[in-house]
């Protein structure tokens, strides 16, 4: 298999952009070039990655499965070069992080990865806790930097915190249902189903604060600690949820098919962030990760 690091970046871009005309734009070339590309590049991969409709393109199960793969690769090449002109070979010692439960899952992996690939002589110490005792860590001095959820924090006399992302909260439907048809869909409608709901990283506080400004008391089936079991029971029919964009995923683990919708009225964002001790000098080991978190958060 003969694959270039040009046909990657194409169907990256094709696949963000969520049609070939957007990605052309993106890069500033033809749209056949970008169609010629991504051809090739299903063809040396034997997997068909796009769905081709008159909407855009978007992605299969397999194209999913390849876009996680295909942007490691596009940040460890850059990683390399980046290492090569950055000089950090010097640095080592420790890093203390901190990190938050749903923030562990779609942040942290690919996060500490690059950081790794870029200081590979500093060993990282990472805490998962709730939001409120990482905050007391960090303000103790026993962490040097959280990777974590920012619109709760409480002591932010005490905290400085850098935004990394706005993950809007949508609702997450199966594949049929009969809201899909609506391309805002009301509190009030989702109640009429059984709801799903997630128990980490004070999603239960933000969504039911959702609900009790709409005076609206969930029907609420089931709670779970797990992402992947939300996911499932939704794409099986077991029920809808409302969760923030950063952990929706179109497939579950079994395969079925769900898909989101925004919520009518509603633009309440759950924010992942940086955060560290305000007034601390940020080690050498902490500044590099902001950095690369921030370089990270330009790429997503």
């Amino acid at each position: 298999m003969h694959l270039t690091l040009r046909q990657i970046s194409y169907f990256v871009a094709t696949a963000e952009e969520g049609s070939v005309s957007g990605a052309a734009k993106r890069l500033n070339i033809s749209q056949s070039a970008v169609t010629e590309s991504v051809r090739a590049l299903e063809a040396e991969t034997g997997a068909t990655l796009f769905v081709r409709t008159s909407k855009g393109v978007p992605l299969t199960y397999q194209g999913h499965q390849f876009l996680r793969q295909a942007r490691l690769i596009l940040a460890a090449v850059e990683d390399a070069r980046r290492t090569l002109k950055g000089g950090h070979d010097a640095v080592s010692g420790t890093l203390y992080l901190g990190v938050t439960s749903l923030v562990a899952g779609y942040f942290l992996a690919d996060v500490l990865a690059r950081f790794r690939r870029i200081i590979p002589n500093v060993f990282v110490k990472v805490v998962e806790e709730e939001r409120s005792f990482i905050e007391h860590l960090l303000l103790n001095g026993e962490l040097n930097v959280a990777l974590m959820l920012v619109s709760n924090l409480e002591d932010r006399d005490a905290l400085e915190c850098e935004t990394l992302e706005r993950s809007r909260i949508r609702a997450w439907l199966p594949a049929g249902h009969q809201l899909l048809a609506y391309d805002h869909i009301a509190l009030a409608d989702l109640n009429r189903e059984p709801l799903i709901g997630l128990s980490i990283d004070e999603m239960p506080q933000s969504i039911a604060a959702m609900w009790q400004a709409a005076g609206i008391r969930p029907n609420l089936a089931l709670t779970t600690a797990s992402v992947e079991a939300v996911r499932s029971l939704v794409a099986t029919g077991a029920g809808l949820t409302i969760l923030p964009d950063m952990a929706f995923r179109p497939w579950s683990l079994e395969g079925d098919r769900l898909e989101a919708r925004p919520l009518q009225g509603m633009s309440t964002t759950v924010d992942v962030g940086v955060a560290w001790r305000r007034g601390s000098a940020l080690s050498d080991q902490a500044q590099i990760f902001l950095r690369v978190a921030r370089e990270y958060r330009a790429e997503r």
